[in-house]
């Protein structure tokens, strides 16, 4: 019986679960076209979700509806923007909830989301992007009793969602990333204590100034909820503001037009602890250990209506009098430490916001550096008035606080700088309205990066004015370079809080300049990591600038520069360079070109000048002269070139991608010889066409015009003497070393031969002098470093003999037409005299013929 049991028992066991497996399945249609019906009413937006799903196991005995991929796009007047977008969506209820009709509630107990994102927005006309309900189902709603919607959630939870409000009318722009809260009480009654717990990262925006930048946020808090005010009031809580701990009092209520708030907050302790804990986590350092006298207070309040046109007044300050720390295990400490900020509005209208920070003050040694400020009208015209005054050891600076660097800083920096601006001045360039004044210097500078580069500046002394800011005098050292620069930069303050370009024209010396101590590189591989691939290099979009350069020595790769000067223009992307010249090569090398990263590809152009530079370190050292024409170690001698060259560049090192570069170049070589026992080619060349000898080749002032394209070069025939033949050279070949050539030689006949310069002999010097030069051609072939040479030599041998055989037939026909002519005009004379005619007609007619038989036998070397 026992049995029988157990085993009906297993037999219901495995048919329930299979039920719990099926159930999903042949429920998902009904599931998603029930929740694709029920969005579709409600909403005016364009919706989408990639699945939904139904699980009866993830919370038994409850039921789980995934949807995955849900995302609500909005309709004009924000035509293709994303309100919500999460990568998954759980919410759980009964099962019987699943069987429900139509027009009964739906109990939902628990929701959960991640991947979120919501996107807030109010364009300027203050209307926002959230208001997507149906209107004639919002007056369904209200004319309608209505059903209420029967919620049981018990819990709630979001998981790594991004927040984003945009007031383009205010330009406030707040982004809440990391986001994940959970929730955990009973919905079911309309007043209940939520527990709640929240971690985000916050960034604020106003008018293009940060003032928050992924500031780390965690609040504990128990609410109070009442669901018919809408008013949630704060019970036990703890808040952490990186790691400045804070409690709040008060409540906020959701109202008709906005929101009430009557909130008060404060430091729970008054220690200077407190101020360690708000730097950022990038830059802070563990609190154990450390020592503080003095205190640190944060307090204020909000109190009032939060609308379209007002904010709650409020009040925030900030304090600390005369406090001091000492971090363990560093040598020194800050003292007299003075910190009095406030933030206040006291009108509830935005703009009457208000910032003082009346003093902030510390003494490190005998250093004492202080500074204040004012910035008030914040949103509609910003003006602020601030000053800084005194003066800092770098080199203290981590001596007594646990800074985060790889190398210590050295160097003092003095300050003793005012400055007084409006915004609307700053953007509309009214320098007379901006009062900037002072110096600061910094001296004996040192930094040393993470490679072990340092940089050293034995002097920086900047001069601030209403318009402009002097670097009056910047003298550096880094590497195997010194720097020596000075100049104006023109629009700082709009480059700093507008966005705008930063201009400047500067004047820079060096007795040496080497190009790799300013280039960097990615990181290191490790035993456990890879190297970080270099980041593409890009030329600064809110640059324009110029700066006159000259150098007695700029080492680039492997070259030495020598004598460089020119006037570099930097400006929408694109560095152009002017009237570049350096001497090198034992010539010289003028340059004018620009580089751009303005598109995804770099880009170059630029015209070069070659002058009486040494070729066979033109062609060895620099990589696209050896591509271009490949002529080192074969040719001696002088160069004059004009290039002009433009193509793609590699997006990381910014150096010419070859098979995109085009261009032509004219040369013409001067005081050259050849090294003919060096080239494979020529080598190749004289080995079948055997009265060439490439080492007496003349190649002085040879001209020569090439163009190239698409990773080949095209060589316009040029004709190149040698003794008393003339030879065409013609072709093209590509930067893989193939290559295609034509010579076309014009050779005089004595070249072709033993066999005719035999036939030759034969004639006399008048009748040789006649004869026609022979075209040999021949084709080169294959690449650089294994050619492949064919010539039509027999052809022009078999040329020169039909030549002659016809130069010797046309002289013969006539010497018999002339011997004829005579016998003619002989032929009146008496009849005596006619029979001996005839014999000496006869006589000169054999002759002729016979010394034409001979010299046709000669000609093709018969035996008489």
């Amino acid at each position: 019986m026992l049995k029988k049991i157990l085993k009906i028992s297993a037999i219901v066991l495995v048919v329930f679960i299979a039920a719990l497996f099926a159930i999903p399945y042949f429920f998902k249609d009904q599931i998603k076209a029930k929740i694709s019906e029920a969005i579709n009413e409600s909403v005016d937006a364009k919706v989408s979700f990639a699945d939904a799903d139904l699980s009866l196991f993830r919370n038994f005995p409850n039921a789980t509806v995934g949807i995955d991929k849900l995302v609500i796009i909005n309709k004009a007047p924000f035509e293709g923007d994303t309100l919500v977008s999460l990568g998954k969506l759980n919410l759980k209820m009964s099962i019987k909830e699943l069987f429900k009709g139509k027009e009964e509630p739906l109990n939902i107990e628990g929701i959960s989301s991640e991947n979120g994102l919501i996107n807030i927005i109010f364009n300027k006309d203050g209307v926002g992007n959230f208001d997507i309900a149906l209107k004639n189902k919002e007056k369904t709603e209200k004319t309608e009793a209505g059903k209420p919607l029967a919620l049981k959630i018990q819990n709630y939870k979001i998981e790594n969602f991004t927040f984003r409000y945009i007031d383009q009318g205010s330009k406030i722009k707040m982004v809440i990333d990391s986001l994940n809260h959970e929730g955990t009480g009973d919905f079911t009654n309309s007043k209940l204590d939520l527990t709640t717990k929240s971690t985000a990262k916050v960034s604020l925006d106003m008018d293009k100034t940060n003032f928050m930048n992924k500031v780390s946020l965690t609040l504990d808090a128990v609410l109070g909820i009442d669901l018919e005010k809408s008013k949630y009031t704060f019970k036990e809580n703890k808040a952490l503001i990186n790691q400045l701990p804070l409690e709040f009092d008060g409540f906020i209520q959701m109202v008709e037009v906005g929101q009430i708030y009557d909130l008060k907050f404060k430091t729970p302790t008054s220690s200077f602890t407190n101020f360690l804990g708000l730097i950022p986590s990038a830059y802070a350092a563990g609190l154990d250990g450390v020592k503080t006298t003095g205190d640190f207070t944060v307090a204020g309040f909000a109190k009032g209506e939060l609308t379209e046109t007002t904010v709650p007044k409020f009040n925030i300050a900030i304090a600390s009098n005369n406090a001091s720390f000492q971090y363990p295990n560093l040598p020194k400490s800050v003292q007299n430490i003075v910190i009095d900020t406030k933030i206040i509005n006291e009108t509830g209208i935005l703009n009457d916001t208000y910032v003082n920070l009346d003093k902030l003050s510390f003494r490190i040694d005998q250093d004492v550096f202080s500074a204040k400020a004012n910035i008030k009208n914040i949103t509609v015209n910003p003006i602020v008035d601030a000053a800084l005054k005194g003066t800092i050891n770098l080199a203290n600076l981590s001596k007594a606080y646990p800074i985060k660097l790889d190398k210590p800083l050295a160097g003092i920096l003095k300050a003793d700088v005012t400055t007084n601006f409006d915004m609307a001045s700053v953007e509309k360039s009214q320098y007379q309205n901006i009062k900037n004044a002072g110096t600061m210097r910094l001296s004996g500078f040192k930094y040393t990066d993470e490679n072990n580069k340092s940089m050293n500046i034995s002097t920086a002394l900047v001069e601030f004015n209403p318009s402009k800011i002097n670097l009056k005098q910047f003298d550096a050292t880094t590497g195997k370079s010194d720097i020596s620069i000075n100049g104006v930069l023109e629009n700082f303050y709009g480059f700093m809080f507008k966005k705008q370009e930063l201009r400047g024209n500067f004047n820079m010396s060096s007795n040496q300049l080497a190009v790799d101590d300013f280039m960097t590189s990615g990181e290191p591989a490790t035993a456990t990591t890879q190297a970080k691939p270099t980041e593409a290099m890009k030329i600064p979009a809110f640059l324009n600038c110029t700066l006159n350069a000259k150098a007695t020595t700029v080492l680039y790769d492997n070259l030495k520069l020598k004598d460089v000067s020119g006037r570099l223009i930097v400006k929408d992307e694109k560095a152009t360079l002017e009237n570049f010249k350096t001497s090198i090569f034992g010539g010289t090398i003028g340059l004018n070109g620009a580089v751009s990263t303005k598109s995804k590809v770099p880009t170059f152009d630029m015209n070069l000048g070659f002058n009486q530079v040494d070729i066979a370190q033109t062609f060895t050292q620099l990589d696209m002269m050896k591509k271009i024409a490949p002529l080192a170690g074969i040719i001696n001698g002088k160069l004059n070139s004009t290039i002009k060259l433009n193509g793609n560049l590699d997006a990381k090192e910014l150096t010419p991608d070859l098979k995109s570069i085009s261009g032509d170049l004219l040369g013409q070589l001067l005081s050259s010889t050849l090294n003919a026992k060096n080239s494979t080619v020529l080598n190749s060349l004289t080995s079948n066409i055997k009265f060439l000898d490439a080492s007496k080749l003349n190649l002085n002032d040879l001209k020569m015009a090439l163009t190239f394209e698409n990773g080949k070069v095209n060589v316009k025939p040029f004709d190149i003497k040698y003794q008393d033949i003339k030879i065409t050279v013609g072709g093209t070949h590509g930067f893989d070393q193939t290559m295609n050539y034509n010579l076309k030689l014009d050779v005089p006949a004595k070249y072709l031969g033993s066999e005719a310069n035999a036939l030759i002999a034969k004639m006399s010097p008048a009748d040789a002098a006649k004869l026609d030069n022979i075209p040999v051609n021949a084709m080169i072939t294959g690449n650089f470093s294994n050619p492949k040479v064919t010539t039509d030599m027999k052809s022009a041998v078999t040329s020169l003999t039909t030549q002659l055989v016809n130069q010797q037939k046309d002289k013969l026909t006539q010497k018999g037409t002339s011997a004829l002519t005579d016998l003619i005009n002989k032929n009146t004379k008496s009849k005596d005299t006619t029979k001996a005619a005839a014999t000496e007609k006869e006589k000169k007619t054999q002759e002729v013929t016979k010394k034409a038989g001979d010299l046709l036998n000669g000609l093709f070397k018969k035996k008489n």
